[in-house]
């Protein structure tokens, strides 16, 4: 199943993907997509509905982050041996841990702010897991039982602020509007093996990077259980979990970031596509 928010920011209503690609208003249904509606009861009360009983949506509405009600953003680091490699960092012995903040969480294809002054814009593909049961000390053979489903996550990072503004890389991370969360909730029994996603990102048309959740050093079922042991995570919370190679950074024979006008698409196998154009903070403010 995948679900969705769609319609003005602020304004959006709950909808499900049917067999073709449609989306179908689950407004008369549900109030929105948030954590009562993913939690396992919720999400078997929407497993039960025939889509072609729900309103069909016309034309090409705005996608909202595929979540509401999230709060906790939790991002997982040098997650992929071969992208810690091109950030010059050793592999890590656990997950690196740390917040984007829940107010840069926005549409998957709304337009992305470069921050004042900002030195060094960068791209990160990643795998999102959506949190639909409360997890607190689950062992990691129970972890996946905790999770919703998933989505795609542009990482967006300032590494000016991450990593020359002192110890903490959260102020790099969470911009207003660096956190693009969609198009869809796609539910974990759809999904299947989180492990074997085949992911990829362009910018202005040209292949950054190309990769598989497959050569992630901690799974899925590992983060969680170890994130569980020190924080309780709830219905829609996200944890956002690695990037393969190819980021700004680790460009060749120097590292470049992005600009006005800048154009970056993103997708991850099973789970939808996102494409944000980038402006400068000037111009989002007028």
């Amino acid at each position: 199943m995948k679900l969705c928010r769609f319609g003005p920011t602020g304004s959006e209503r709950p909808g499900l993907i049917d067999a073709e690609g449609a989306i179908r208003d689950l407004s008369g249904v549900i109030a929105d997509v948030g954590p009562a509606e993913i939690s396992p009861d919720g999400l078997a009360r929407l497993a039960a509905i025939d889509p072609a009983s729900l309103p069909k949506v016309e034309g090409n509405p705005r996608y909202g982050a595929c979540v509401t009600g999230t709060r906790q953003f939790v991002a997982i680091g040098l997650n992929f041996a071969d992208h810690a490699a091109e950030s010059n960092l050793p592999i890590p012995e656990e997950p690196v841990v740390f917040q984007k903040w829940v107010t840069c969480i926005q549409g998957p294809n709304d337009p992305v702010t470069i921050p004042r002054d900002s030195k060094k814009t960068d791209w990160e593909v990643e795998l999102g897991v959506i949190i639909g049961k409360r997890a607190s000390y689950v062992s990691e053979a129970d972890a996946l039982s905790h999770v919703a489903g998933y989505c795609v996550i542009d990482d967006i990072s300032e590494r000016h602020w991450q990593t020359e503004r002192g110890a903490t890389w959260d102020k790099g991370k969470g911009f207003p509007t660096f956190g693009p969360i969609g198009p869809w909730l796609v539910t974990a029994d759809e999904v299947g093996d989180p492990q074997n996603l085949s992911m990829w990102l362009d910018v202005n048309g040209e292949r950054k990077q190309d990769g598989s959740t497959k050569t992630m050093i901690f799974t899925v079922a590992q983060i969680i259980a170890y994130l569980s042991q020190f924080m309780i995570l709830e219905p829609g919370d996200v944890i956002t979990t690695g990037t393969p190679p190819g980021v700004g950074l680790g460009q060749k024979p120097e590292p470049w970031y992005l600009k006005a006008g800048d154009v970056v698409t993103l997708g991850i196998e099973k789970l939808g596509e996102q494409r944000q154009e980038f402006v400068a903070w000037s111009e989002a403010r007028a």
